[in-house]
């Protein structure tokens, strides 16, 4: 019980705390009192003092290890003469002390960054001086600048990098189009939202003779990055760091400067622009027969959006149709073979739910207008399609090459998400089973079986929350939610850096030579802590088998580099990926800040001993309904059914339960909004008076929900939400796909 480990603290808004245990162990509780020697994210030792009645580790920190080096981000005020400013991330717990003469030019009220001089102690608060002030809390665009240091995010571009961006041509030379295929005179044409303003893929297809019968021949032509941005360059160094575009409502962080971004590497139309060529031969029944890739110069035929294209594929004599004539023919191909793909998807048992993707569509000053949700016409998913198909294939190249490079990995459900599932659909009284290794085309029978019942959506949702997180790894494990034995992103290098490495790769095989990475710079926190996450729970079956046949020496320390590029890369994926939510969260609390008091329908979609997570109908924003909001019963919280059943009336609260819920409180600071139960839904009603004497299933835990709220007058509840109680979830098909809509910015997938 006295051995020390190592972690990071995570402190709560309430003002205890946890540390993540580096061995991949329970967190570690903090209480309030051993909190205020150490600030959220500082490294530390610790020990476990006591255990809890729920068998739950308390403990003591031992030692700081090191402080992080995170600024702070808050408001500056002034109290009784005494400067300190609160911070933004109401995790850190603790106000930070501003000496006099260290306000520099901030007035009372703005916001600032922060930066300590001084940590906190057992007998005193933190002290720093304003490093920068960011403006008044109601400027445009300041949940963006927030979120960008709050995270971590690289938003300025190095001058070295400009300076080589500048250098650059402005349109492609004759000497840049030496030793490639000229596709100039074939049709290749971009399909993309309405607002995108970078265009990093192209597409034709005809109809081909492919072994004896009839298919197609697809050309998914790609951005050539690689040939600008060069291996250890300036551009390169930043691009590294960044990883990833980071796309916020109207506004997008780029990976690589816009000279590049919107220009020199930007498919746009009527201009000759280099790029990477995945050629391919798919026979009828959507199968690659054979590819091919090649460097290539193209001439963009047509700037499509896929409003346009799905108005010129339902009706060939519509205007749509008859603005794009010459094209007409080449988008039926298209859909064709998208067709056929798309069967091979069903016989290939790929994982596919469908579930309400939203954009934000703000105003000019950056207040939401309106959230919408986002239909998906067959234009999105013939691009997806095409795009998954040029992935496939480039995984293949690279994993028969034997060369080292990065692959797009998603694995099954682990053991313990696995029986969290089963008990879920046993108490839902679903009769399918999971076998203990299950493959993807098992979660797609699962789907089809319950997609008639009436609870199929919170089955469905289940059945995404078993599922892991997909990561960029040089152990090629394949993608279970897609069912691919190798997959890689290969389609997007304008603002992924993995695509970039990919071309890299391909680029090395052709020329029958090795790419070597770069001496890469030092990992950051994010890459630290999912490099710690992954350590803990082992290395897959994949990687002991490649690292068997890696040997000592240079090739291992490749493989080293490699892996570390991976984690690099997912961390910030990670990280662009929180900080977009962070700012919609923002957007939505300001956005419901105007509607308190109003009554909305809406959905319940997570479950927790605490109460009910509930998107509405209309606004499709999510907030808390607190257990104490519930009515004056006892609930028992059903872990298994995912449910909250009172105990004198029977009403259950399941995932899809409908609701009539009031907006009580808006916490900006916390990115918080909480609901009031008003009624429950009809159905709801009926099924508990259906219900009642029936028999009561056993709960784990029990709550009154007539107890008295917190004295800040709203309901309190924890962060971090009950096993599986994840909100927002999307269709695995989407959420790892190569295009999407993403807020209000550039229209891309990016998480397959």
């Amino acid at each position: 019980m006295l051995s020390e480990f190592e972690g990071v603290v995570h402190g709560h808004r309430d003002g205890h705390g946890f540390v993540v245990r580096d061995d991949g162990q329970p967190d570690l509780y903090l209480p309030p009192n051993e909190m205020r020697a150490v600030l959220h994210k500082d490294r530390v030792k610790a020990r476990v003092v006591r255990y809890d009645r729920r068998g739950r580790p308390e403990g003591r920190v031992t030692e700081i290890i090191e402080r992080s080096s995170a600024p702070i981000i808050g408001r500056l005020l002034q109290e009784s003469g005494v400067w300190l400013v609160a911070p933004e991330d109401k995790r850190y717990g603790q106000d930070v002390l501003i000496p006099r003469g260290a306000t520099g030019s901030a007035k009372p009220g703005q916001v600032v960054v922060v930066e300590l001089t001084e940590p906190p102690a057992l007998y005193g608060q933190p002290v720093g001086r304003v490093k920068e002030v960011l403006g008044d809390i109601d400027d445009p665009g300041m949940e963006i600048e927030i979120a960008v240091r709050k995270y971590g995010v690289p938003h300025e571009f190095s001058e070295a990098a400009l300076a080589q961006a500048r250098a650059l041509p402005d349109k492609v030379r004759p000497s840049d189009k030496r030793g490639r295929v000229d596709l100039t005179d074939v049709p290749l044409v971009t399909i993309d939202g309405e607002d995108a303003r970078d265009f990093d893929d192209a597409v034709y297809c005809e109809p081909a003779r492919v072994g004896r019968g009839k298919g197609w021949r697809l050309v998914v032509a790609i951005a050539d990055v690689s040939h600008y941005v060069e291996t250890g360059s300036a551009l390169d160094v930043d691009a590294y760091d960044r990883a990833t575009s980071v796309y916020f409502p109207r506004r997008v962080i780029p990976m690589l400067p816009e000279k590049l971004s919107n220009g020199l590497c930007s498919l746009n139309p009527e201009v000759e622009r280099l790029c990477m060529v995945c050629d391919m031969l798919i026979n009828a029944k959507g199968d690659i027969h054979a590819y091919q890739f090649y460097p290539g110069v193209m001439f963009s035929h047509g700037r499509l959006t896929y409003t346009e294209v799905a108005a010129i594929l339902q009706n060939t004599r519509g205007p749509e149709a008859q603005q794009r004539q010459a094209l007409v023919p080449h988008l039926l191909n298209l859909h064709d073979v998208y067709r056929a793909l798309l069967a091979a998807r069903e016989r290939r048992g790929a994982v596919d739910f469908e579930t309400v993707e939203t954009q934000i569509v703000c105003d000019e000053a950056g207040r939401i207008e309106r959230i919408v949700p986002r239909t998906r016409n067959d234009a999105h998913k013939l691009i997806e399609e095409a795009m998954l198909a040029a992935n496939v294939c480039a995984a293949e190249f690279i994993a028969q090459s034997r060369h080292f490079g990065l692959f797009r990995v998603h694995e099954g459900p682990t053991p313990e998400k696995l029986e969290v599932l089963r008990q879920y659909l046993k108490a839902l009284g679903v009769s399918q089973s999971l076998p203990d290794e299950p493959r993807p085309k098992d979660f797609q029978q699962l789907a089809h079986a319950t997609e008639d019942r009436p609870d199929a959506q919170q089955i469905h949702q289940m059945l995404l929350r078993s599922m892991q997180q997909a990561i960029y790894t040089p152990h090629n494990s394949g993608h279970f939610g897609l069912a691919f034995e190798a997959y890689t992103h290969f389609t997007s290098p304008i603002r992924r850096y993995p695509d970039l490495l990919v071309h890299r790769v391909i680029k090395a095989i052709l020329q029958e030579r090795k790419y070597h990475l770069p001496a890469l710079p030092t990992p950051g926190e994010a890459h630290a802590k999912l490099s710690k996450r992954l350590a803990a729970k082992g290395p897959s079956a994949a990687e002991q088998a490649h690292r068997s046949k890696v040997a000592s020496g240079r090739a291992h320390a490749e493989m080293l580099g490699w892996e570390a590029a991976g984690l690099h890369c997912s961390a910030n994926e990670r990280r662009a990926d929180e900080a977009s939510r962070d700012v919609e969260a923002w957007l939505k609390c300001k956005y419901m800040r105007e509607r308190l008091g109003e009554e909305f329908s809406g959905i319940v979609t997570a479950v927790t001993s605490f109460g009910l997570f509930v998107t509405l109908d209309s606004l499709y924003v999510e907030g808390l309904v607190h257990i104490t909001e519930l009515g004056g019963e006892y609930f028992r919280y059903d872990e298994a059914r995912q449910e909250l059943r009172g105990e004198r009336t029977g009403i259950r609260y399941t995932l899809g339960s409908k609701v009539h819920v009031q907006v009580s409180r808006v916490d900006l600071d916390g990115r918080r909004v909480d609901f009031r139960l008003v009624r429950p839904d009809e159905e709801v009603l009926a099924r508990a008076l259906r219900d009642k004497h029936g028999d009561e299933p056993d709960g784990p835990s029990r709550a009154r929900a007539g107890r008295a709220k917190s004295a800040q007058g709203g309901a309190q509840y924890p962060q971090k939400r009950a096993p599986g109680a994840k909100a927002g979830s999307k269709r695995i098909a989407s959420s790892d796909a190569p295009r999407s809509v993403r807020g209000g910015g550039k229209s891309k997938k990016g998480k397959r």
